[in-house]
């Protein structure tokens, strides 16, 4: 009997536009121009060379703590590199809700493109229905809110009893710890494990979840990324449209 199912977000239940790693990484490249206008704006970079360095900067730390956070699997908000940066200008009196509105806008252009597959919605209001199932999600990003905001916008927050991110719990899947979180918050103990399915589209979901005991159940993405973890096991229970997870409940 399945007492709780673990969704992942990313081209699990939602989908990028027109996906592509130069598109993904140029919102990233427009969030971060958008967020240096909010400061130029307040007069906290008041020149080009001030706004170049502070850009210059964030990427260089954006770029390392991506590479060590996919070695070590722990999680460097993006609202923590914005307070190093800061820090690295000598800038003082940054508070935590100006870190965090940049920290939104940086994300911005991201978050425009992320959509619900066609069949997400009426998926999760069907499993909704079923008594004593629990659901919840679980992301890989370094910033909840973006993940949260991205929910609610799409009227499915009311379908998860929990919503767990990597920069809320500060280690990404596949680490066993914020599988482990996940399932408490979910309400359940270590012997319910083989009573929850972990749904995911990538070796950090399917690994992760393997090795904290849970099932398994991949998405099949229909778009390849570059690098991309070949996931080592077997006879693998897979769906390539969300709403076969119907069928197996």
């Amino acid at each position: 009997m399945i007492r709780g199912i673990i969704f992942d977000f990313g081209f699990t239940l939602f989908y990028f536009n027109d996906v592509s790693l130069e598109k993904y990484l140029n919102c990233y490249k427009i969030g971060l121009k958008k967020a240096v206008e909010v400061l130029n704006g307040m007069g906290i970079l008041k020149q080009t060379s001030e706004t170049q360095k502070f850009m210059n900067k964030f990427n260089t730390l954006r770029t390392r703590y991506f590479r060590d956070s996919m070695k070590t699997n722990e999680e460097y908000p993006t609202s923590l590199i914005f307070k190093q940066v800061f820090e690295y200008m000598n800038i003082e009196e940054i508070d935590e809700i100006l870190l965090d509105e940049l920290t939104t806008i940086y994300h911005s252009c991201e978050a425009e493109e992320w959509v619900p597959f066609q069949k997400t919605a009426t998926t999760l209001k069907e499993l909704s229905k079923i008594p004593d199932l629990k659901l919840a999600l679980l992301s890989n990003h370094p910033h909840h809110d973006t993940i949260k905001n991205l929910v609610q916008k799409h009227k499915l927050l009311q379908y998860f009893d929990m919503v767990i991110t990597s920069a809320l719990f500060g280690k990404r899947k596949p680490h066993i710890e914020i599988f482990n979180y996940t399932v408490e918050k979910m309400g359940f103990k270590e012997q319910d494990k083989k009573n929850i399915i972990m749904c995911g589209d990538e070796y950090a979901d399917i690994m992760g979840a393997h090795r904290a005991g849970l099932q398994i159940l991949l998405f099949e993405r229909k778009y390849k990324f570059p690098y991309e973890k070949e996931i080592p096991l077997q006879n693998i229970n897979k769906i390539q449209e969300i709403s076969e997870i119907l069928n197996i409940i």
